[in-house]
């Protein structure tokens, strides 16, 4: 592509931090939106990451309400004041996050290196408005089914943000190959080996692998509880991050074939024929010797 085409390009659009700051919204805000498919992006043909049209940014400011209504969407609350927005203690709320009833859309590592999960409140109002969960919020206890489950140690905290992830990484996706990358984020590297034994195309899919949101120095304990949450453990949302995997690489294979190093060519070394010329010598016959050195060698003999 020439570069007067992708100078034209970046005149029709911004990069983030341009859109976040045009949009009224601080880059971690920005962000979000962009998860929630609140913001649409396109990638920079130049290379350079992902854009935002002057077009999409129009819309935005248009809205009613603009910037706030924006910015409410998504505002994000910690524990308590997640229960305080639907008005129940926080050992409800807890309970009702580890159940599933609420999904994480962030989470942090605090100083302790204990996870802090973030919600939206937009969702929170919007569950607690709803009829249908009256009950969840205030009977005076737990359901006995559902209270069973969390005596297990049952906890979906995790699983529900890694499936708001995946619909966000999936969503960005330019091809199916960064398709399978983010699928294949959530599965360890045995079981990748296992899908993917071919190290040329393990090696092509790992390109477009992306790693967990920053928790610190790679390989600091931070980081390392940060892969653990993005890394499922469910043996049901293994099986069916496997399958998708499975099928998405089938479509990679077929549209784009992963590169492998190209076969070498051998020449073919013709068979030598020596010439008359090129003849090894014969044996010479040792001649006998003449005279009397010839003699008294033969006498003794």
């Amino acid at each position: 592509m020439s570069g007067s085409t992708i100078n034209a390009s970046h005149q029709l659009s911004c990069a983030p931090n341009r859109a976040a700051r045009e949009l009224g919204l601080k880059r971690s805000e920005f962000d979000l939106a962009v998860h929630l498919g609140h913001i649409w992006t396109v990638p920079d043909e130049g290379g350079g990451g992902r854009r935002v049209t002057r077009s999409e940014i129009d819309r935005l400011r248009t809205e009613d309400g603009f910037p706030d209504t924006l910015r409410e969407r998504v505002r994000v609350v910690g524990t308590s004041e997640c229960a305080a927005v639907m008005d129940v203690p926080v050992s409800r709320f807890t309970r009702l996050a580890r159940l599933g009833a609420v999904a994480p859309v962030r989470f942090y590592l605090n100083r302790y290196r204990a996870v802090v999960w973030l919600y939206l409140a937009e969702e929170l109002r919007q569950f607690a408005a709803d009829e249908e969960n009256a009950t969840l919020l205030n009977a005076r206890r737990t359901p006995e089914g559902m209270r069973d489950l969390l005596d297990a140690g049952l906890d979906l905290r995790a699983r529900n943000w890694r499936g708001r992830h995946r619909e966000f990484l999936l969503r960005v996706a330019d091809g199916p190959w960064e398709s399978a990358g983010a699928l294949a984020a959530f599965l360890d590297p045995v079981q990748i080996s296992e899908i993917v034994p071919d190290p040329y195309e393990r090696s092509h899919l790992i390109r477009f692998r992306p790693g967990p949101p920053a928790q610190g120095a790679q390989g600091s304990p931070a980081a390392y509880l940060a892969e653990r949450i993005m890394t499922a453990d469910d043996p049901d949302e293994i099986s069916r991050l496997r399958a998708d995997l499975t099928r998405t690489l089938e479509d990679a294979r077929r549209l784009r074939p992963a590169p492998r190093p190209a076969a070498k060519q051998t020449t073919p070394v013709p068979e030598q024929r020596a010439t008359a010329c090129e003849q090894p010598f014969a044996a010479v016959p040792e001649q006998p010797s003449r005279g009397l050195l010839g003699w008294l060698r033969r006498k003794s003999a």
